[in-house]
């Protein structure tokens, strides 16, 4: 009797690594990922306006239809990338993800900073030449430190009403995004 429940516990023991190990493991086996998704929308070092999502057709990055997007791709080898522009007054949120799509840094405009966004996002070696004050930034300049050279930043606009949404994705295009240029 105790030998049939020890080998019980350890079939449900075995079975439940072995599912665990698959459950984690197939994410690193997909040809798909949010990077490679980011990567064909050609938005390196600027800011894309995402076309709005239509109900019913496919949302492969399962965007919320009612808000505007502009999403742009960093690589801080090349440098530290800086955000800056002037948002609306509407609710807006910016977010830095790694190539992985886990948040690195999140902000919206409920944070006080207002409708202007001044962001600078260093990886440690340049957070540390920072604090040794070797390089040069503006005053008032949002610090983000990030712990992969490969970002992406997703800005969130949400256009009170619709009719507005067209002025909204219009100043999302005008916000910079990439290496500042020398």
């Amino acid at each position: 009797m105790i030998r049939t429940l020890l080998w019980l516990l350890g079939g449900v023991l075995l079975g439940g690594v072995i599912h665990i190990v698959t459950i984690l493991g197939l994410p690193l086996l997909a040809e798909e990922t949010t990077w490679t998704r980011v990567e064909a929308l050609a938005a390196r070092n600027q800011m894309q306006v995402l076309p709005r999502v239509m109900p019913g057709e496919p949302n492969p990055l399962r965007l919320d239809p009612e808000l505007s997007y502009g999403i742009c791709q960093l690589d801080l080898t090349e440098g530290p990338a800086f955000l800056s522009g002037v948002l609306p007054d509407a609710f807006w949120s910016v977010a830095v993800f790694d190539a992985a799509g886990v948040v690195t840094y999140s902000t919206t405009n409920r944070d006080g900073i207002g409708q202007t966004v001044e962001l600078g996002i260093f990886n440690a070696a340049q957070t540390r030449l920072l604090a040794q004050q070797q390089i040069d930034i503006a005053e008032g300049l949002l610090v983000v430190e990030a712990r992969s050279d490969d970002l992406f930043v997703l800005v969130r606009l949400s256009p009170p009403h619709d009719a507005m949404r067209v002025r909204f994705e219009a100043e999302l295009a005008r916000i910079t995004c990439g290496p500042r240029s020398r």
